[in-house]
């Protein structure tokens, strides 16, 4: 059920698809995508993301979109909004005022200090899955981002989620490369070229960023 203001989940995916028809055979994996993001976050869990290049800029760019609001002025929690009031009275109010609704989101590409003194002291190709070992729990998700769908490091990561129970996510070209196999689902776009393969997980992506917030979220004053 619709909560938020504006389309609803259906209506997103349906116009993603209307946009960019060369998607329609991502359909089925876009909606379990959103599906398996939707049970995460609603029972308390949260996402880690990580791509190479573009995709590490794309792994930043989706957890801005699901930190804080998105396509419409998400209300902040009532739970929250009541406690600061309770212990800082007018100023907890105002701080509240100002607050949105956010779901936890954790882009992996920046964690720099960790990510270059594990590549330093063990090898690039296991940062990633170092962080999912230690941030990931059963019941969180693992995005991982490869246009290839070879990316060591993404394929190492999706493995150590594998073995933790955290549900994985790759968005890949048309091959799915070896994350195909890995991940519980696998967006392929139909392209080979990383470029365009790039510029058609930009909107798959902030579909998902889009649907999710219209389930999860109410809107400011609704």
């Amino acid at each position: 059920m619709q909560v938020g203001k504006g389309p609803d989940a259906k209506s997103i995916l349906e116009r993603l698809i209307s946009r960019y028809p060369c998607l329609d055979v991502c359909k089925q994996d876009i909606e379990k995508a959103y599906r398996a993001l939707l049970e995460s976050f609603s029972t308390g869990h949260k996402l880690l993301i990580a791509g190479n290049g573009g995709s590490a800029a794309d792994s930043d760019h989706i957890s801005g979109e699901l930190t804080k609001s998105f396509m419409f002025k998400r209300a902040v929690d009532p739970v929250l909004e009541q406690r600061l009031s309770e212990l800082y009275g007018d100023e907890g109010k105002a701080l509240s005022d100002g607050l949105e609704g956010g779901l936890p989101a954790i882009p992996l590409p920046t964690f720099n200090a960790s990510n270059s003194a594990f590549a330093n002291d063990v090898g690039w190709n296991g940062a990633f899955a170092q962080s999912v070992n230690a941030l990931g729990k059963e019941g969180d998700v693992f995005l991982g981002i490869t246009t290839s769908g070879n990316s060591k490091n993404i394929v190492n990561g999706l493995m150590v989620a594998k073995a933790k129970k955290v549900i994985s996510i790759a968005l890949t070209g048309s091959t799915g490369g070896k994350c195909k196999n890995l991940a519980d689902i696998c967006i392929c776009v139909p392209e080979k070229e990383v470029f365009v393969i790039q510029e058609l997980h930009l909107p798959i992506y902030h579909a998902l960023c889009a649907m999710v917030e219209s389930d999860l979220f109410e809107a400011r004053g609704a």
